[in-house]
């Protein structure tokens, strides 16, 4: 059932780690500082976000591994210091998208890799940003001009062989 490369297994893995990090990361955050915005909604769409790079890993047969980072990871002395570690994560994470977009040709693949590269890109950044500017409207912690909080994530899910997309609004 296993018919990736050796190249495609290590850019899921790897996909898969950063995912499992930045949530492990948020989810410190959130039991440091409480459940405060952008990092409660964030953390959410990285749980999705593992959802979807484990329906992959199901569809070609490979382990998931554990999350290797619960407990493992940095600690901020306070939430604009972890703001500003949010800017520098997901601008990380937008390079590590952009290389391994070309690891694979697979469709599927390629289809979560850049709905994960996107929302990275186009709401998890922008919401760091805010936060770490404190000028969100929100006390410094994101959201949209109307007050809402919006996390907007694009969720992929894989049903008999089809991608269907969403948008989420927290």
């Amino acid at each position: 059932m296993n018919n990736l490369t050796e190249t495609e297994i290590r850019a899921l893995n790897e996909a898969l780690d950063d995912e499992y990090r930045s949530f492990a990361t948020y989810d410190q955050v959130i039991a440091d500082f409480g459940e405060v915005p952008p990092f409660s909604n964030i953390r959410e769409a990285e749980r999705r976000h593992i959802d979807a790079l484990c329906v992959l890993f199901a569809r070609y047969g490979l382990p998931v591994p554990e999350n290797p980072w619960s407990g493992k990871v940095d600690r901020y002395a306070s939430l604009q210091e972890a703001c500003e570690a949010g800017v520098a994560a997901e601008i990380a994470n937008a390079e590590i998208y952009e290389r391994l977009l070309q690891a694979t040709e697979r469709q599927d693949i390629l289809t979560v890799f850049r709905n994960l590269h996107e929302a990275s890109q186009q709401r998890h950044l922008s919401a760091f940003q805010r936060c770490a500017q404190g000028s969100s409207g929100r006390g410094g912690h994101g959201g949209a001009k109307d007050g809402r909080v919006n996390t907007g994530v694009v969720m992929s899910r894989i049903e008999d062989g089809h991608f269907q997309q969403a948008l989420s609004d927290a």
